[in-house]
């Protein structure tokens, strides 16, 4: 089913659990470490400059924001992790949230795919690890995106995307896309799995 990407906004940005939206439409969640590209990716699957903004300060938005996607779809970018300098009451209310979306988010069930990504340079941190693990044992539906593609030459690509494919927490079937928001790349196979999952397509 086609989607009219003319037809996006930004639905809310949640910053407590009871602001989650209750519309019952499918949700595709992007989940990564801050400063990894998860609105530079948003902003190119939507073909837009700076819907999604990225932060100058990463780590210091702790929202989930619900983009509406044609009135059929959310786009969930969920608050970046993994930011040393965030204070620890931040820290626990990233938590609180990020795991109230998992576990009581209204359309929990409408969770069709999770974006996970992780910078390509560097291969998953201890902070991925510990987000693969959830996903893989909650049996979340995941994709790899491997961003900042642009950065490597080929021999380096060719050591990032084994050191993915074998990873332990990382079931071997799992997608592993390689994206940059520069060159474009991956742009079309991310779609090709959001379809995929959702049965959405643009």
């Amino acid at each position: 089913m086609p989607l009219n990407l003319n037809r996006v906004s930004l639905r809310i940005s949640a910053g407590l659990l009871n602001q989650f939206p209750k519309d019952p439409l499918p949700q595709v969640a992007f989940s990564g470490r801050s400063n990894v590209g998860k609105s530079s990716l948003i902003n190119a699957l939507l073909g837009r400059k700076s819907l999604a903004r990225v932060s100058s300060s990463p780590g210091k938005t702790i929202t989930i924001n619900f983009y509406e996607l044609d009135g059929s779809l959310f786009f969930v970018d969920l608050p970046g992790y993994g930011f040393a300098k965030r204070a620890p009451e931040d820290k626990a209310k990233w938590s609180a949230l990020t795991d109230g979306y998992f576990t009581k988010n209204p359309n929990r069930d409408r969770l069709s795919l999770v974006l996970q990504l992780v910078d390509s340079r560097l291969g998953p941190t201890k902070d991925d690890e510990l987000m693969l693990s959830f996903l893989r044992d909650a049996e979340i539906p995941f994709a790899i995106v491997a961003t900042k593609s642009d950065k490597l030459n080929a021999t380096e690509r060719k050591v990032s995307l084994a050191l993915l494919k074998n990873h332990p927490l990382i079931p071997a079937d799992t997608p592993v896309i390689f994206f940059s928001s520069l060159s474009g790349e991956g742009k079309k196979e991310v779609w090709n799995e959001i379809s995929r999952h959702t049965n959405f397509n643009v």
